[in-house]
């Protein structure tokens, strides 16, 4: 029982570990600051709390089990803040995201299909005129 909890707890450990270094080369390589906060902040998150999850496997029933689900509570309500902080912050700085740059799974533009709006003041014909007060 003890090589399968360890092993799973491994598996959660390095599971964690690659989630934190893809989120790293994310904010490397993306194009933007907005597809950088992503990048850290989903990658982060996840590598976080699975980290999380195999040190509490390893600590088994103990003190520190209890610390560190509670390093996990106070992360499930402070990453997901501070990565709205930011971006909104960086809105209200002026800092605007890339246009899209266009390829194969880009939609195309939808033209206004929508008709003109009528204009209330002209007389249409066959209509009474409108009621003054």
């Amino acid at each position: 029982m003890d090589v399968a909890l360890d092993l799973l707890s491994w598996a959660l450990l390095l599971l964690g570990g690659f989630f934190a270094v893809a989120g790293g080369i994310g904010v490397i390589r993306l194009p933007d600051f907005y597809t950088r906060l992503h990048a850290s902040g989903v990658t982060d998150t996840g590598a976080a709390y699975l980290i999380l999850a195999g040190l509490m496997i390893q600590g088994g029933l103990t003190i520190i089990t209890v610390k560190l689900a509670l390093i996990g509570f106070f992360m499930f309500f402070s990453n997901p803040t501070s990565t709205y902080a930011l971006a909104a912050a960086a809105h209200r700085s002026g800092i605007e995201p890339l246009p899209r740059a266009g390829g194969a799974n880009t939609p195309e533009p939808v033209e206004n299909t929508l008709p003109e709006p009528l204009d209330v003041t002209q007389k249409r014909p066959g209509s009474a005129p409108p009621s003054q007060p």
